[in-house]
């Protein structure tokens, strides 16, 4: 419980700047300025790539905390890096604002899969050290905006799959206190498999 506090002040403490910054954006002109966004994460924020996730409905600070590390390196893809260098502060504030007044279509999961699912996000895996899932993100999945910890309901399976992946590997290393990475090191290819899919069928 001490290590979970831990990181959850840690969440709040990197997230204070990101979340007034964000509550500073124009939906309406993000709407205008998201046509390149809409290629691959839709013209509404629900992209029907799986591998591309659903913006649609995210916390604001979460999505302009994400911009932000890409345009500054900390998180780096080939697809996003390139397009989030030439954003402004306002661009990515309007972005935010616009993506996450969108309400998300949620998924379904595979239902073979979610008892493991459910227990390794509610429960953790104490045997391996394996925090709970909902510890952070809720158990709705609707996360915590004022710790920056996004909201994963719906969210594809594949995506989140690839995040975890991403994470275990340190490929992905723009989580605060390293809290991801720390977690999903020690998550087992079917828990990550099994999660992702319980979390895109909360609602």
């Amino acid at each position: 419980m001490k290590k979970v506090l831990m990181l959850v002040l840690t969440g709040l403490a990197v997230s204070v700047a990101a979340s007034a910054w964000a509550e500073g954006g124009n939906a309406e002109a993000g709407k205008t300025k998201s046509a390149t966004c809409a290629a691959c994460h839709g013209a509404d924020g629900n992209s029907t790539n799986p591998e591309w996730p659903k913006l649609a409905g995210q916390h604001p600070s979460y999505i302009l905390k994400q911009l932000m590390n890409f345009k500054n390196d900390e998180r780096v893809n080939p697809s996003m890096t390139p397009m989030a260098k030439p954003l402004s502060d306002a661009d990515m504030a309007d972005l935010a604002a616009y993506f996450s007044s969108q309400t998300r279509k949620l998924g379904e999961a595979d239902q073979t899969k979610v008892v493991l699912g459910e227990q390794v996000y509610k429960g953790g895996n104490n045997a391996t050290g394996v925090a709970a899932c909902a510890a952070c993100h809720g158990p709705t999945g609707a996360g915590n905006p004022a710790a920056n910890f996004p909201s994963l309901n719906g969210q594809h399976v594949t995506y989140i799959k690839n995040q975890l992946y991403n994470f275990r590997k340190g490929e992905r290393a723009n989580d605060a206190g390293k809290m991801m990475r720390n977690i999903a090191s020690g998550m087992t290819d079917a828990e990550i498999d099994a999660v992702a899919e319980y979390i895109s069928g909360l609602k």
